[in-house]
């Protein structure tokens, strides 16, 4: 049920303030990955809408988001990719996915090296070569499917465990045959290689990328109007750039604060979509398909061995309602 949250969020900072319900809120986030709620984050709206100062740490895995999580350190994060929020859940972490925070399928792939002249026409030819994957993340889940849907056996393969930027690294050197990964590192590995399929030959193997925001189940719980808070300025930025209100100012912005360059920016956001409230809370994302899509995601994941088991469902890994809080005050 809607409802709306405009005096809620008017009395938001009040009420922290007044009864100190969150003394320190810090949020994890991706340098070089650009997208609007860094404009927010650089124009201190979060720190407004909250009522307090929100200190924002920087990841490299989503995985790393989630040791952060279970550990107390960070209460949420921003653009943690569904695999790892899986592998997480699966575990047993209690964890909720609270909106899609970006849907990109361009900005993550796997790259071969330019040398083994290697297409999806010849993706065979990748048995016996080592690859470069950061394990327990989108590229993870996105590297398995393409491998099944090629029949490259998974136990002929060496994998791997590196971070974006270390799997560029190890490409460039000619350390590993090809490397999977997103953002600035994925841009870098292009440099030397090509992808096997574009993300539109992806998604139509259903192989869909996007990320979320998640946190703590017990902090969503007791802290539900500072979530929605946090949530809405996360939208309006969003509908901000959309508007393309913001203009060069904001893209400036995020540029500065994802620390890369304005070309790199602009080539890195153009692949993303930010789905808007309404389409998130649609059965396409939280409504229905989130949950279903996670299932997916662990089977997979069991099944290559990559996880012990996958939850019956995840079903009770989404929660909508702050963000349904905020639907009816969205700007744009």
């Amino acid at each position: 049920m809607k409802r709306s949250l405009t005096p809620l969020l008017a009395g938001t900072a009040m009420l922290l303030g007044a009864q100190g319900a969150q003394a320190d809120i810090t949020v994890g986030y991706f340098l070089e990955w650009p997208m609007p709620f860094l404009a927010a984050k650089a124009d201190g709206l979060y720190d407004e809408a909250l009522g307090e100062t929100v200190t924002w740490v920087s990841f490299e895995t989503g995985t790393a988001m989630s040791a952060a999580m279970a550990s107390g350190d960070v209460q949420m994060s921003v653009s943690q990719g569904v695999p790892p929020f899986v592998v997480a859940a699966s575990a047993g972490q209690a964890l909720q996915v609270i909106d899609v925070a970006v849907s990109y399928s361009e900005n993550d792939n796997c790259v071969v090296a330019t040398a083994l002249e290697i297409d999806k026409t010849t993706a065979a030819d990748l048995e016996g070569k080592t690859v470069a994957v950061p394990i327990g993340t989108s590229a993870h889940y996105g590297f398995l499917r393409q491998m099944d849907h090629f029949g490259v056996p998974l136990n002929s393969l060496k994998i791997v465990d590196m971070a974006p930027v270390d799997g560029a690294a190890a490409l460039a050197q000619g350390a590993v045959d090809f490397a999977c990964g997103y953002g600035g590192g994925l841009s870098r590995m292009k440099e030397h290689g090509n992808v096997l399929l574009t993300g539109a030959e992806k998604e139509d193997l259903g192989i869909l990328v996007f990320d979320v925001t998640s946190a703590p189940t017990d902090f969503i719980a007791e802290n539900e109007d500072l979530v929605s808070a946090f949530l809405k300025v996360t939208a309006d930025a969003n509908a901000k750039w959309a508007s393309g209100e913001g203009g060069d100012e904001m893209l400036a912005a995020i540029a500065r604060e994802s620390g890369m360059d304005l070309a790199a920016t602009t080539a890195a956001i153009e692949t993303f979509t930010f789905p808007t409230v309404e389409e998130q809370l649609s059965d396409k994302w939280l409504g229905a398909n989130a949950a279903t899509f996670m299932k997916g995601v662990a089977d997979v994941f069991a099944t290559s061995g990559s996880i012990d088991a996958a939850l019956d469902s995840y079903e009770g890994s989404v929660n909508t309602g702050p963000l349904a809080a905020i639907a009816d005050d969205v700007q744009g």
